[in-house]
């Protein structure tokens, strides 16, 4: 699995992406922007010469008096070199309706631009009156070509030219030092970013160090969400959260661990004891028999508590899979009621059921369940008294409750009372009693059938209240 990309490179590389679009956006912005200050700047110049050498070619004679060993001829050749003067790298060509040229600047054959005959049809590679780019192999030329009408109708072609090169020169080293300062302010950026990031991650590091020194002895720590950054209040709650869960975990099984061992040294210390005292003399059959049912009472309690525990493991890791059957409550009820019948009027205690439900679910964990509360009913209730337990719908769930009276139960013990090996009476022998385990297997069975079970007590008598999903069988008549 490839490992993902540390958080300070991707937001390093995105701030630095980020900056380069910027940059080469605005770099773009400004190379155009003096691309076309430079080409306006040109247009207008070449249009000022065009216009001042119209009004000199209006001040003309006629055409036939435009010759070169004219007087007139020098005038407006004095004109034409006065009208270039002032527009720097500006040329010029003047030529008759024949084609023969009345004027020509020092410079490049600005003739060639009117060798093809195109230039008179719409489709011309240089039309007049516009602005357009000339490359004569060497130098490139911005020009402009107009044709001029004069005194009794003679007609002059104009053809005027700056030169590109200073313009071209200047555009390609502003140009490199324009794209050489953009990588630079890229790399600059990201390398500020970088330490932005770094910085930005701070709090982060902190928490991750206020993390790495938490141990099993220090589960009481917490993180101060007012201490760090917004972004980061709900890691720190969240986290908070799960240490409140890892401690009370941790307690828990702390408290299990020195339950078990206290459960199991009741057991252990008797057989020891037992066996201590049978080998400390001979006896006969009869009182090694005795000795021997004894540890099978021990053995039979040490047996129960660790299925007990194997059985609550298995829920706690979701391993016990549900045999998921259609259950008749009444009927299971009347067959614990016949189970426990002898015990109950041994102890003086009757049995009653009212209602009727039936859930879908395993039969042989609900059994259970039921047969843990009824025998702890049974066992807290007074002599001459009765344990009851109701069976009815609400809405789509069926309530299973186990009524008793006896002796009111704490509040402060009510929500403990289904913690493993948690009893009301700690003083009380465990003898006669269970390893305390029976209520937390009941609350495991209901929790697996996506249950709830609460228990309430009052002067008058304790409940257990069961919750599960249930369904009304549909009964036919003939």
């Amino acid at each position: 699995m490839v490992r993902p990309t540390s958080l300070t490179l991707r937001l390093t590389l995105l701030f630095s992406a980020v900056a380069a679009v910027v940059f080469l956006a605005f770099g773009w912005i400004i190379e155009r922007s003096i691309e076309e200050h430079f080409a306006t700047q040109d247009s207008q110049e070449l249009k000022v010469v065009a216009k001042a050498v119209e009004q000199s070619l209006l001040m003309l004679q006629s055409d036939h008096e435009f010759a070169p060993a004219s007087n007139e001829f020098a005038r407006a050749k004095q004109r034409f070199d006065d009208i270039l003067v002032g527009h720097h790298g500006a040329l010029l060509l003047i030529t008759n309706t024949r084609g023969q040229a009345l004027y020509s600047s020092p410079g490049p054959d600005l003739s060639k631009i009117l060798k093809s005959t195109a230039i008179h049809r719409s489709n011309d590679k240089f039309q007049q009156g516009t602005v357009q780019q000339w490359n004569d192999g060497k130098h490139s030329y911005r020009i402009f070509v107009q044709q001029v009408s004069g005194k009794n109708k003679a007609l002059y072609t104009v053809v005027i030219a700056v030169d590109l090169d200073f313009h071209h020169h200047f555009l390609s080293h502003f140009r490199h030092t324009l794209w050489l300062m953009v990588a630079c302010g890229i790399i600059i950026m990201g390398v500020m970013g970088w330490v932005v990031v770094r910085h930005g991650h701070r709090p982060l590091r902190n928490i991750v160090d206020q993390i790495r020194r938490i141990s099993a002895n220090e589960l009481n720590t917490r993180l101060v969400p007012e201490a760090v950054p917004t972004e980061l209040t709900e890691l720190a709650l969240s986290f908070n959260e799960l240490l409140q869960r890892m401690e009370e975990a941790f307690n828990r099984l702390a408290n299990f661990s020195a339950d078990i061992a206290h459960e199991l040294r009741t057991p252990v210390t008797n057989l020891m004891t037992q066996t201590q005292v049978a080998l400390s003399q001979a006896r006969d059959v009869d009182e090694y028999q005795e000795i021997l049912y004894s540890n099978m009472e021990e053995y039979e309690r040490m047996a129960q508590m660790i299925g007990d525990m194997l059985f609550l493991a298995k829920n706690d890791h979701a391993q016990y899979n549900l045999n998921a059957e259609a259950i008749d409550l009444k009927s299971e009820v009347h067959n614990l009621f016949d189970y426990y019948g002898a015990w109950a009027e041994e102890c003086q205690v009757s049995l009653r059921q009212e209602g009727d439900a039936h859930v879908q679910g395993d039969g042989l964990m609900l059994r259970r369940a039921l047969s843990n509360l009824l025998s702890n009913a049974i066992r807290h209730t007074p002599a001459h008294n009765s344990v009851t337990i109701k069976l009815s719908y609400i809405e789509s769930r069926v309530l299973v409750t186990v009524e008793n009276p006896g002796t009111l139960i704490p509040t402060e013990h009510l929500a403990k009372v289904f913690d493993r090996f948690y009893r009301t009476d700690p003083s009380r022998q465990r003898s006669g009693e269970g390893a305390g385990l029976g209520l937390a297997i009941v609350k495991s069975i209901v929790e697996a059938h996506s249950g709830t079970i609460v228990a309430s007590s009052d002067e008058a008598s304790t409940q257990f209240k069961i919750s599960l999903p249930g369904f009304v069988i549909a009964q036919s008549y003939d």
